[in-house]
């Protein structure tokens, strides 16, 4: 009979499965894909950091109908991918300090016509937007630093549209009070939906 350490991932990888059940098709068939070659891979640092199916729900939910999206903090690459598969006319720009393998392990998962929009830029986010394409979703899940957030949003700002979105991962996570402090110093408005907190700007009036 299997153990109970034995048992517990099993447990763990099927309560994924289920709450991915809420995702769309192709983004919840990635989910657990993406999962299992953790699992074999031993990529540790994937299976724990990622973005959970709830609050990446929540965030595909905001983007609905938004095109041209930017991810600060890509980390395994998995939520960038997540939202290319959610809407064929999605670009996605993810930009982070630090190359890591695992981005381009899991693109290995979709197809070229998928991958094609989706950008891996090395480089802070603070150092904002590198042409004049206008932007209708930032993501923000990278240092969770004060400083390093308000930098984000104010580099990032003159690139996004009337009426675009801001969402902050991690708003309400205790060990990253950053997040929540930048959002106050900028005197954001907005919504916690989750753990994420999302910000519109406000579409202009006639």
């Amino acid at each position: 009979m299997p153990s109970r350490s034995e048992i517990r991932p099993w447990l763990v990888d099927a309560r994924f499965a289920a709450s991915a059940a809420l995702l769309p098709p192709r983004v919840a068939w990635f989910q657990v894909r993406a999962r299992r070659l953790a699992r074999k891979t031993g990529d540790v640092f994937s299976l724990t950091s990622v973005t959970r199916p709830r609050d990446l729900h929540t965030l595909l939910s905001v983007a609905r109908g938004r095109r041209r999206v930017v991810e600060l903090g890509t980390a395994t690459g998995w939520t960038a991918i997540s939202l290319a598969l959610a809407d064929t006319d999605r670009t996605v720009l993810t930009c982070d300090i630090a190359a890591r393998e695992e981005p381009r392990r899991y693109l290995g998962l979709i197809g070229p016509g998928v991958r094609a929009r989706i950008e891996l830029a090395i480089r802070s986010g603070s150092d904002g937007p590198a042409d004049d394409a206008p932007v209708d979703l930032l993501y923000i899940d990278s240092s969770h630093e004060r400083e390093e957030t308000i930098a984000e949003v104010l580099a990032w700002g003159p690139a996004l549209r009337t009426g675009a979105v801001i969402v902050f991962d991690d708003y309400t996570h205790p060990d990253y009070p950053g997040v929540r402090e930048a959002v106050a110093q900028l005197g954001l408005t907005g919504e916690q939906r989750g753990t994420l907190f999302v910000h519109h700007i406000p579409a202009e009036v006639n």
